[in-house]
């Protein structure tokens, strides 16, 4: 039986497996390397440790952010930067009076199954902290590392950078301001969401910024409509239904109409509506910087010369002092043995993300080895319940047999693409797992003002906390009360005659337009039905 857990890293992940192993009567203890809590949250400036850098605003507002159990405090702005994040992290950890059960300043060297670990499932795990070793054992291992471990720096793709390039290149795992950018020509590499920040901060004090990218990309805003943070409008069951409801053709044609409502990627050089592979990036700026020319975005590189960068479509650009590789990150666990990291090659490796499906024992979990469309906090929250109600008894696993099959059913050829998972789906699936799921249909008959809350209103971390084990008495009013708290921030000046209007009053309105959606699925496959029929 599971008692002594031990939990690899103290950032979100680590402090809310901490606390969900307390609330299952466990006894956690948890390993961090560093000086304090945090992980990449705590920014530092003279560190070889991976942390966010020093203008970083979270892309997913804090509503929809939060543990589930424990909301961020009503005057904290919707998007927040690294020091608010860090502070909250802070007061988690004393709510649930976790620091006791945290050893900072200790490295973990090594895992490995004991002799026994087939009947078992215990691990020795040996620390290291100001130079003494020690040796533990345990009967269960959370890894809480995350995925933002080391960089990934792909020198091999563009020929002549090691070998005639002259300026300087470096990931942006090593970039913290701007100031050592002052008045250069600059070149990064990657329009993912770092690269799209990274190229309009560096845009401010740069002699020109290019920015580089293979991928068509559409870019929208954190502010949506009605003024509400984007996840709070977009990110709902009734949406997620849709979605599922509608023939994909239809629901891409109208994503596309909606990202360029605001300007036509294609004029931008950024993204057309006839690619069916894309990516989606947040920033506000990044369209002004182009429209401008503070920012100029280029195809991808094709090599490099002395001071020179030349592209796939055979234009050429100059005196370049640095090129910055936001490129993203590769993980590992080089402190398991090699019969189970040499295993996980991606999280398309684990069931359900999070456990190596060959263990004889399922003592092992791998904790936010996920990209999602919504918050990783939220999701590695869901995660370590489910873990933890396994590890205690009260969630059963399928046999290793039926965990291996089901892992060899997915599959997916791009590995940064088997990192992305739609939010809704994806907690939804961990939630069921561990009893924990709303039952929407439910709620609607038995509390309707709540059920059409979940349904249309925001995919809130706080519906998991409604009912099953561990759920929270205050989940229903902070569902009810969450548009509320949005605001409340921006409440510094009222001005006479102000009455806000909700952005959630066309719930009704979408009620009558599911007949509709429905109808149309129905009719969609009927006519495929047909024309299968007659070919």
């Amino acid at each position: 039986m599971v008692q002594r857990v031990a939990v690899i890293g103290a950032g979100a992940g680590g402090l809310a497996s901490v606390k969900c192993c307390l609330d299952e009567g466990l006894e956690p203890t948890c390993f961090e390397s560093s000086e304090d809590i945090g992980g990449i949250w705590r920014y530092t400036v003279n560190s070889r440790r991976t942390t966010v850098y020093r203008s970083v605003i979270t892309n997913t507002s804090k509503e929809m952010s939060c543990f589930s159990d424990f909301p961020f405090p009503e005057d904290f702005p919707n998007y927040l930067p690294h020091s608010l994040v860090l502070e909250y992290l802070r007061m988690y950890a004393r709510h649930f009076d976790l620091l006791r059960h945290i050893r900072l300043q200790t490295t973990v060297l090594s895992v490995r199954k004991r002799p026994d670990f087939s009947t078992s499932g215990q691990w020795e795990v040996v620390t290291e902290s100001r130079g003494v070793r020690e040796s533990h054992v345990f009967d269960a291992v959370m890894v809480c590392t995350g995925h933002y471990q080391e960089p990934h720096l792909p020198l091999a793709s563009f020929p002549g950078i090691e070998s005639r390039f002259k300026g300087q290149y470096l990931h942006s795992w090593e970039y913290r301001d701007v100031q050592a950018f002052r008045g250069k020509r600059v070149l990064v590499l990657g329009i993912g969401n770092t690269g799209g920040d990274l190229s309009v901060e560096l845009s401010r004090v740069a002699a020109k910024v290019f920015l580089s990218t293979r991928s068509h990309t559409w870019v929208v805003s954190r502010v949506s409509d009605h003024g509400f943070p984007l996840d709070m409008v977009s990110t709902t069951r009734f949406n997620s239904l849709l979605d599922w409801l509608l023939p994909s053709a239809l629901t891409r044609r109208i994503t596309f109409r909606k990202f360029n409502s605001r300007f036509n990627h294609t004029n931008y050089g950024l993204a057309s509506s006839k690619r069916c592979f894309f990516l989606v990036i947040i920033n506000e700026e990044l369209p002004f910087c182009l429209l401008s020319g503070t920012v100029v975005l280029k195809p991808n590189v094709k090599e490099f010369t002395e001071s020179s960068a030349v592209f796939e479509d055979g234009t050429t650009e100059g005196n370049i002092d640095v090129v910055l590789f936001a490129t993203g990150y590769n993980f590992s666990f080089p402190f398991l043995e090699e019969s189970v990291g040499g295993t996980i090659h991606d999280n398309r490796s684990l069931y359900n993300c999070i456990f190596p499906p060959q263990l004889e024992q399922p003592t092992l979990a791998i904790i936010g080895l996920i990209q999602l469309t919504g918050s990783i906090m939220v999701a590695s929250e869901m995660q370590a319940r489910w873990v933890t109600g396994v590890f205690a008894g009260w969630n059963k696993l399928p046999p290793p047999s039926r965990m291996m099959a089901e892992v060899l059913k997915r599959k997916n050829p791009s590995e940064r693409e088997n990192l992305k998972m739609s939010f809704i789906s994806y907690v939804d699936k961990i939630s069921a797992c561990a009893g924990v799921k709303p039952s929407v249909w439910r709620l609607l008959l038995t509390d309707p003002q709540l059920g059409l809350a979940i349904f249309f209103g925001p995919c809130s971390p706080y519906q998991y906390r409604l009912e099953g084990r561990g759920s929270w008495s205050g989940a229903r009013a902070a569902i009810l009360t969450q548009r509320q708290r949005s605001l409340r921030p921006l409440r510094t000046r009222m001005l006479l005659g102000d009455s806000s209007s909700s952005s959630w009053g066309w719930s009704w309105m979408c009620l009558l337009a599911l007949p509709a959606a429905l109808t149309a699925k129905v009719c969609y496959k009927n006519v495929n039905i047909r024309r299968l029929r007659k070919s």
